[in-house]
C-alpha cells in the first residue's frame, strides 16, 4: 500500500506508462518495382542447357544441367550438377543428346520444363578440316597445286 501511494505521488510523466504512444513516424515508401528503361529485364532460370541422362520414361527425359559456381570457402569455380525432369512430347531425345530446357507451367509433380533440341556446335578440329577441304576445292578449280601437293608430285 505504501509503495502504491509513493508511486502515485511521484507523477512520472512518461507516455509509455499509460499506453499512449507518440505519433508514428512516416513510413519509408517501398522502392518502386518498375525497372528503368535502359536496364534489360532479368530472365533468371527461364532456360537452361543440359545433357539427357535418362529417357526410359514415356514423354519424360532426365536432363543433367552443369553450372559453374564459386566454392564457399576457396572461391574457386567448381562444377555443380543438377538433374531436372523435362517434358518430351514425341520421345525424340536419346541419352547423350544436348537439349535446351524452357520453363513452363507445372506438367506434373516434378516436371516444370519442356525439352527443346539444340544444334550442336562444331569442334575446332572439324572446322579446320572443313577449311582445308575448301582450300583443296579452290586449288582444283584454279588448277594450281598446293605446296603440300607439289612435294608429292615431285617425288612421283
Amino acid at each position: 500500500m505504501l509503495l502504491a501511494s509513493s508511486l502515485n505521488s511521484l507523477k512520472i510523466s512518461n507516455p509509455f506508462l499509460h499506453g499512449i504512444t507518440l505519433s508514428k513516424p512516416s513510413p519509408i515508401p517501398p522502392p518502386s518495382l518498375s525497372r528503368p528503361s535502359f536496364m534489360p529485364p532479368i530472365r533468371a532460370l527461364k532456360s537452361m542447357q543440359g545433357k539427357v541422362v535418362c529417357s526410359t520414361s514415356n514423354k519424360t527425359v532426365a536432363v543433367e544441367v552443369t553450372r559453374l559456381a564459386p566454392h564457399p570457402k576457396y572461391k574457386r569455380r567448381v562444377r555443380k550438377k543438377k538433374k531436372y525432369q523435362a517434358h518430351d512430347e514425341d520421345n525424340q531425345f536419346k541419352v547423350g543428346d544436348i537439349v535446351q530446357l524452357l520453363k513452363s507451367r507445372p506438367i506434373s509433380k516434378t516436371k516444370a520444363f519442356v525439352a527443346m533440341p539444340v544444334q550442336v556446335r562444331k569442334k575446332n578440329k572439324e572446322k579446320k578440316e572443313e577449311s582445308e577441304g575448301s582450300q583443296d576445292g579452290v586449288a582444283q578449280e584454279l588448277g594450281i597445286p598446293l605446296e603440300s601437293q607439289q612435294g608429292e608430285e615431285l617425288q612421283a
